[in-house]
């Protein structure tokens, strides 16, 4: 009742669409409050059934004894496996020691991102190293007739497929950014429209594979918790085209253009590690409070929408799940 009233006023506020029944084949879940569960020594009783909940527990450093959760999700995935969530109150964790660094990240297609200290990490392309599979599994399922058994099975399979390319790319992008956030106090990304950029049909399913708005929601809540520090500079700040030894701005700069010499200083770049230095210069600059024009973070375009200024990331109050 509380998730329909929160999609109905959602809705009369003008912030989402009409709110629409689950659908039978997608994810399915189930949310029970306290006076909806009952759980001692490790053995969970749900509302309105007869016999105890029999799970796998996943954490083999906690005491599911001693465990208090304040609210159970059940929930079922497409390819038929079947979760049960806790959520508990945590304490605050204490911050990460002082690493005395700071790091400018330039995300890409080729490599995933290129850092301000020279480190590539290559983008593995989960996605593409499972497109036949994918597509085997697919056209099966299409020369099944709807409704049938063997199209469910066929369905069930796609989805685990599915499942294995989601769980790679999670566990690929917790590591990177676990290891961005032990070694440096400070991370400077850009502020990427991702909404927008994946309209364009050529680059659409690589921008997806690669995960830019996932690196960036996982950023944010560990540095939280971490105590770092993330800064994140404007869209239309002219990074790649902006010289980081003498800041002269070039006029033109193709997509397919990897490296350039600045007509300048005559220093010879490369795009992203230039990029990734450009954009740590205007994240230290709001870092330690400087209001002024961060090597040109505040950059004019033409249109009804002006560009936001590079803005320290604000913290927000998290939940802790187990």
């Amino acid at each position: 009742m509380r998730h329909q009233h929160t999609a109905f006023g959602n809705f009369f506020a003008g912030r989402a669409r009409e709110p629409r029944f689950k659908s039978r084949t997608g994810r399915q879940s189930a949310h029970y409050t306290r006076s909806a569960f009952r759980m001692r020594e490790g053995v969970l009783m749900l509302a309105k059934t007869s016999t105890p909940l029999r799970f796998v527990w996943s954490f083999g450093d906690v005491d599911l004894a001693a465990l208090d959760p304040t609210m159970v999700v059940v929930s079922r995935e497409p390819d038929g496996r079947w979760y049960v969530t806790f959520a508990v109150d945590a304490t605050e964790p204490a911050p990460a020691g002082p690493a005395g660094h700071a790091v400018g990240v330039d995300l890409g297609l080729t490599d995933l991102l290129v850092t301000s200290d020279g480190e590539r990490i290559a983008n593995p392309r989960h996605l593409v190293r499972k497109a036949r599979n994918l597509a085997r599994y697919q056209r099966r399922m299409a020369r099944c007739q709807r409704g049938s058994r063997n199209r469910s099975k066929a369905k069930a399979k796609l989805a685990r497929a599915h499942r294995k390319v989601r769980n790679a790319r999670q566990d690929f992008l917790h590591r990177t950014t676990t290891g961005l956030v032990r070694s440096a106090d400070v991370i400077v990304i850009e502020d990427l429209s991702v909404t927008n950029m994946v309209r364009n049909r050529h680059l659409a399913r690589a921008i997806s594979d690669a995960g830019w708005g996932e690196i960036r929601r996982q950023l944010e809540y560990k540095c939280d918790r971490s105590g770092r520090t993330l800064v994140v500079i404007d869209r239309w700040f002219p990074s790649s085209k902006t010289c980081s030894a003498c800041g002269h701005v070039l006029a033109e700069l193709a997509l397919s253009t990897r490296h350039w010499t600045c007509p300048a200083c005559r220093t010879r770049h490369d795009r992203d590690l230039n990029a990734a230095k450009n954009i740590l210069a205007a994240g230290r600059a709001v870092a330690r409070g400087d209001s002024g024009d961060a090597c040109g973070a505040d950059v004019r375009r033409q249109g009804p929408s002006l560009p936001r200024s590079a803005v320290k990331q604000e913290t927000r109050a998290a939940r802790r799940s187990a």
